[in-house]
């Protein structure tokens, strides 16, 4: 009996490992502030649309409560919620409520703890658009650091970004986009100045795509774009799915082609994701789970 419940330990050990994606070398996640995933299919987007068509996605990720920046971007990065990290609003600049766990950073430990404790010589960057992105992240253990000018910005962040994916080759890069938030506070959600606007994120992503080609790494790389929140009318923070639903689109190395991802996705699955990918032991405070639905033979 001991040795069939071995053997059994073995086999699962085994499925376990085959389930990982292999050869990932680097990891680009972007973050679209205040895209509805309401928004994609009327979208004039064909360079999500084909990170779609070639990759795995669903429209029906889901942000935590409140729908709003501070709280959800944390939640992503951290991989639990806010009873645990303790950023509560939309702009959270220190946890409203005390972290119930604090890394050596003085922060919720965040992916780029786990990478910088298990992976000490990988390269990583942050380029944010909105300067409350910053007290959310570990700047000590993070390779490069680059805040956007202000006023609009979103496309300095993404020529940034494409510059060091080409140039350094981080393990991972996060780059944060402002748009199209500031358009649905401005004018309104489901306004045709949204979806313009949108078309302008999409050039945006294509350009880090590109950036990810040109420096030849393609085949070694998994892009993952998704959102804090949507909204509704000329705001967020609410219940409705218009801003609770997001978009979380995986496309690259080991990602199942063309595949609807019917599991439940919260945002903080993100950064259990990333851990997963990367191979990173994730603390007992966490509470995201990989979408391994999103990759080959899961």
């Amino acid at each position: 009996m001991k040795k069939l419940v071995l053997a059994a330990a073995i086999l699962c050990a085994g499925f376990q490992l085959k389930a990982q994606p292999k050869n990932i070398k680097h990891i680009v996640l972007i973050g679209c502030d205040g895209f509805g995933a309401y928004a994609i299919p009327e979208a004039k987007m064909p360079n999500l649309k084909q990170l779609m068509s070639t990759g795995s996605w669903s429209l029906k990720a889901r942000c935590v409560l409140p729908s709003s920046s501070a709280v959800n971007w944390a939640s992503m990065l951290m991989g639990a919620g806010p009873t645990e990290h303790g950023y509560t609003e939309w702009n959270s600049a220190v946890p409203e409520i005390p972290s119930a766990v604090k890394s050596q950073y003085g922060l919720f430990p965040g992916i780029f703890t786990l990478i910088k404790e298990q992976r000490p010589k990988a390269k990583t960057a942050v380029i944010y658009s909105w300067q409350g992105i910053r007290p959310l992240i570990e700047k000590d253990a993070i390779t490069f650091v680059v805040p956007g000018p202000s006023g609009d910005n979103d496309n300095f962040c993404a020529d940034t970004a494409a510059a060091l994916i080409i140039k350094e080759k981080p393990l991972l890069t996060f780059v944060h986009l402002s748009e199209p938030d500031g358009t649905g506070h401005n004018i309104g959600h489901r306004t045709p100045a949204y979806y313009a606007e949108l078309e302008n994120v999409d050039k945006r992503i294509g350009k880090i795509v590109d950036a990810v080609k040109k420096a030849g790494i393609a085949n070694e790389t998994v892009i993952i774009v998704s959102a804090d929140h949507g909204g509704t009318g000329k705001g967020h923070g609410g219940k409705s799915l218009d801003e609770v639903q997001i978009p979380w689109i995986a496309n690259g190395t080991g990602v199942s082609k063309g595949h609807e991802i019917k599991d439940v996705i919260i945002t903080y699955d993100t950064a259990s994701t990333l851990a997963w990918l990367l191979g990173l032991k994730e603390p007992q405070s966490w509470r995201g789970k990989p979408v391994t639905e999103a990759f080959k033979n899961h």
